[in-house]
């Protein structure tokens, strides 16, 4: 049986938050540091290195995994690196080279795992709905999960996707550079520019003379 919590209970419950700061905070807030987020886009808008951004803001308040499933450890992998200068966060993120989930979940299950996993992307893991809700719930509650989703026009690409978009805590749509809230976390801007300057013109807005 779950347990049932009063009211006053949940009000006065504590919650371990991500310090977002700047132009992360301004996009989502300040999110609790767990549960699930999924991230999705059609390609070339972004979307990858949104998430390789993301795993240096997340770096700033724990250890985080990459478990890239569909580029590895390809050369692609080594330009983003290098295009983000992440040679400072060598001791802060680990780039898994496509690592099964099964085995995943054994490294996930070690003491002094990384707090933070990403995985890119859903289609690759192969998991189906049900899987996937095994695989939240034994890890929901100390981890942060997120999830990268290839798209259908609008939607995330296979229905499994689908159904893991409506459960994830964070939602996240990628297009022309930015990347979107769709809830349940918003901050007072609601999108962060994962390269203003594309953005800017994707989305027809002013383009400042120092860009």
């Amino acid at each position: 049986m779950a347990r049932a919590y009063s009211i006053n209970e949940i009000l006065n419950k504590k919650y371990k938050l991500l310090d977002f700061r700047g132009a992360w905070f301004d996009a989502f807030g300040k999110p609790e540091a767990r549960g699930v987020w999924f991230v999705y886009g059609n390609s070339s808008n972004g979307k990858g290195s949104f998430l390789y951004q993301l795993s240096m803001e997340l770096s700033r308040n724990g250890r985080v995994a990459i478990n890239e499933m569909e580029e590895g450890s390809a050369k692609t992998v080594q330009d983003t690196l290098s295009r983000h200068r992440m040679e400072d966060y060598a001791g802060k993120i680990l780039i898994i080279d496509n690592e099964p989930m099964e085995e995943l979940a054994k490294r996930l299950r070690r003491h002094k795992s990384p707090e933070f996993i990403i995985i890119n992307s859903f289609q690759y893991t192969q998991l189906n709905y049900r899987q996937y809700i095994e695989f939240k719930e034994e890890f929901r509650s100390n981890k942060l999960i997120v999830f990268s989703s290839h798209a259908d026009g609008k939607q995330p690409a296979g229905r499994a996707a689908k159904s893991v978009m409506y459960d994830a805590d964070m939602k996240i749509w990628v297009e022309g550079y930015r990347a979107i809230s769709k809830g349940r976390y918003i901050g007072e801007k609601g999108y962060f520019d994962v390269w203003p300057e594309k953005a800017l013109r994707y989305w027809g807005e002013r383009v400042p003379e120092n860009y």
